[in-house]
C-alpha cells in the first residue's frame, strides 16, 4: 500500500439508520490499516445540522464497536462540524490564489442561456469579478484543459478529461464549505493517505483530487472505490426499499462475526474454496488489490445461513449467553418470574441446532415458560382433525403411567399411533401443537421429557376440551 504510514478514515454522516454499506467500508478501511500497521480515524460528517442527530452519532459508534472497531483503538470521533474555520479559510485561500470566484446563478438563469440547467454549468461568472455577498456561492475554477488522472487500487486508472468538470461550487453564500472541499480539507490535514469509499463517490474524485493540488498536497492520496452492493434485482441497495440497517439485523440475532465474515464478501474472497473462515484469516489476507470492481450482492438468505453456521459453532453455554436479551421481557413474552434458567438449559443445546437467528429461541422456547400453550390457529385447524381427540385422550392417560423419559414416550405415542391407523408422525401433531401450540420446534419427545409430566398432561387436557367445544 505504498510507503509511509498509512492512514485511513471512515467517514459517516449522523443521518439515519447505520448501512450496512457503510458497515463494509468501514471493515475495508480497518483491515487495510492493520494491515499495514497504519492508523484509522472516525470522522463524523455533521456539518447538515438540519439532518443530524446526537443519537445517530452514538448509533455510529455503537455499530463500529458491534462490529469489533472499538473505541479507544481509533482516533476520534473527530466532528466535522467543530473544523468549519478550517474549512472556511481554505476557501478564502483559493479565492485569493486566483483559483475560485463567486457564482451568483440560478438555476433558472442557466437554464435560460444554454436551455438545459442539467448539462452542468457553463462558466459564465468565471471573469465578472463578483465580490461575496448574499446569493453568491464560491465555485473552484477547472482547468480548461487536460485531463484528470485518478489512481485506484480497484478500478485502475481512470481518466477525466477536465474540460467535462464542471466549475463545481466549494462554499455555500454564507461561506459553509460544501461537502467537496470540507473532505479535501480534513482528509489533507489529517494526514489521510487512502481514500476508501463507496463507487458512487467515483465521480467526485476528479474534482477532489482537483482541490488537493489547489490547496498544495504534493500527490493526492491512494483512491480505492469499493463495488457498489446491489440487491437480488441488482438494483443499489436502498434503505427505503431494502432491509439495510445494520442494527436490525443485530437486533434480530446475528452474531458479529458472521455479519462481519459476509460483509467481507461483498467484492473481496478469502483465498481457498471456504467462504466461512476465521476472522484471523481474513485479517491475515485482506488486500485491497484483491477486490473486484463489479457490484456485490447482498444475500439475506446467504447471510442468514452464514449466520446459522455461526451459532452452531458456539459453545453451549456461549449460545445461553448470547440468547439471554431475547429470555426476558420485553422481547420475551412470558413473566420475568416465569423464566427457570435450568429448564432453558435443558433444552438449550436442542434449540441452538435449528436457530438461523438468536431471536428465533422466542417461540422454540415459549410454550416452557407461558401458563398456557401459545394459539396459533392454523396450527391447530392443521393438526386437530380426527382422530386428534381420541388420541388425545388416550395419550393423556397413558402419559400418566408411562416412564417419563423421551424413549418411553415415544414408544407409547408410536403405539397409539398405530391403534388409531395414523405414523408416528401423524400422531404427534396433535400432541405437538397441544403442548407447544405450534406445528414445528423442538424435538417432541425430549421436549415433553423436560417440560414435566403434569404439564403436559394439563396441556393435553385443555386440548381434548377446546376440541369438545367446538
Amino acid at each position: 500500500m505504498g510507503s509511509g504510514r498509512v492512514r485511513v478514515r471512515f467517514a459517516p454522516s449522523p443521518t439515519g439508520i447505520f448501512h450496512v454499506g457503510g458497515a463494509r467500508s468501514a471493515l475495508f478501511n480497518w483491515l487495510a490499516a492493520l494491515r499495514a500497521g497504519g492508523d484509522f480515524v472516525l470522522r463524523i460528517e455533521d456539518t447538515d445540522a438540519s439532518r443530524n442527530r446526537p443519537e445517530w452519532t452514538d448509533g455510529i459508534i455503537s455499530a463500529l464497536d458491534w462490529l469489533g472497531i472499538s473505541p479507544g483503538r481509533y482516533e476520534g470521533p473527530v466532528l466535522q462540524s467543530s473544523r468549519a474555520d478550517r474549512h472556511r479559510a481554505a476557501a478564502v485561500r483559493l479565492r485569493e490564489a486566483g483559483l475560485a470566484y463567486y457564482c451568483d446563478c440560478t438555476r433558472e438563469a442557466l437554464a435560460e442561456r444554454t436551455g438545459n440547467a442539467q448539462h452542468g454549468y457553463d462558466g459564465f461568472c468565471r471573469d465578472r469579478g463578483l465580490e461575496p455577498g448574499p446569493g453568491r456561492a464560491l465555485r473552484f475554477r477547472t482547468p480548461d484543459e487536460g485531463a484528470t488522472t485518478v489512481r485506484d487500487l480497484i478500478r485502475g486508472t481512470p481518466e477525466f478529461p477536465n474540460d467535462t468538470i464542471e466549475d463545481f461550487v466549494i462554499a455555500r453564500a454564507d461561506g459553509s464549505a460544501v461537502f467537496l472541499l470540507a473532505n479535501v480539507v480534513d482528509d489533507l490535514e489529517m494526514g489521510i493517505t487512502h481514500v476508501i469509499r463507496g463507487e458512487e463517490h467515483l465521480s467526485n474524485t476528479p474534482k477532489q483530487q482537483l482541490l488537493w493540488a489547489a490547496l498544495g498536497a504534493e500527490e493526492p492520496p491512494v483512491w480505492a472505490h469499493v463495488p457498489v452492493i446491489v440487491n437480488e434485482k441488482r438494483q443499489k441497495l436502498s434503505k427505503r426499499r431494502d432491509k439495510v440497517a445494520l442494527e436490525s439485523y443485530r437486533d434480530e440475532g446475528y452474531l458479529p462475526g458472521a455479519m462481519k465474515n459476509y460483509l467481507m464478501l461483498l467484492g473481496w474472497a478469502p483465498p481457498g474454496e471456504d467462504e466461512i473462515v476465521p476472522w484471523e484469516t481474513i485479517e491475515s489476507t485482506f488486500d485491497l488489490a484483491d477486490v473486484k470492481p463489479s457490484p456485490a450482492f447482498f444475500d439475506e438468505k446467504k447471510l442468514r445461513a452464514f449466520n446459522g453456521e455461526y451459532i452452531r459453532a458456539l459453545g453451549v453455554e456461549e449460545f445461553i449467553a448470547a440468547v439471554q436479551p431475547w429470555l426476558a421481557p420485553p422481547a420475551a413474552p412470558w413473566a420475568a418470574d416465569a423464566f427457570d434458567a435450568d429448564v432453558f438449559a435443558a433444552v438449550a443445546g436442542l434449540a441452538q441446532s435449528r436457530v438461523s437467528v438468536l431471536s428465533e429461541i422466542v417461540p422454540m422456547v415459549d410454550f416452557l415458560f407461558l401458563p398456557e400453550a401459545p394459539v396459533d390457529d392454523a396450527a391447530w385447524a392443521k393438526a386437530m382433525k380426527p382422530p386428534a381427540a381420541e388420541l388425545l385422550a388416550d395419550v393423556h392417560d397413558l402419559f400418566g403411567k408411562v416412564e417419563w423419559d423421551a424413549e418411553s414416550l415415544k414408544t407409547t405415542l408410536t403405539e397409539l399411533g398405530e391403534r388409531h391407523g395414523l405414523k408416528l408422525a401423524k400422531a404427534q401433531a396433535p400432541v405437538r401443537v397441544a403442548v407447544t401450540g405450534r406445528t414445528v420446534g423442538l424435538p417432541l419427545f425430549e421436549s415433553l421429557e423436560v417440560f414435566g409430566r403434569e404439564a403436559t398432561r394439563r396441556r393435553l387436557a385443555a386440548a381434548r376440551e377446546r376440541l369438545a367445544a367446538g
